[in-house]
């Protein structure tokens, strides 16, 4: 539906340095999403933010992978 998933990471990485001007990468953005999700749980507890953490790093993996 919204396309291949490394696709979409490259793409909001191409917005973010279109927007700030500051260079990053697809491989950034794995990243920024995994903090996103453990900065949610330091709030309050929910499985899904450790599992969503989990799958955004299994991502990171396939996308280096790919590359």
């Amino acid at each position: 539906m919204y396309g291949p998933f490394s696709e979409g990471m490259d793409r909001a990485a191409a917005i973010f340095t279109a927007s700030t001007g500051i260079k990053i990468e697809g491989r950034h953005m794995y990243l920024a999403m995994v903090a996103l999700k453990l900065s949610r749980e330091s709030y309050n507890h929910k499985s899904d933010n450790l599992l969503d953490a989990i799958a955004y790093l299994q991502g990171l993996e396939n996308y280096e992978n790919e590359k």
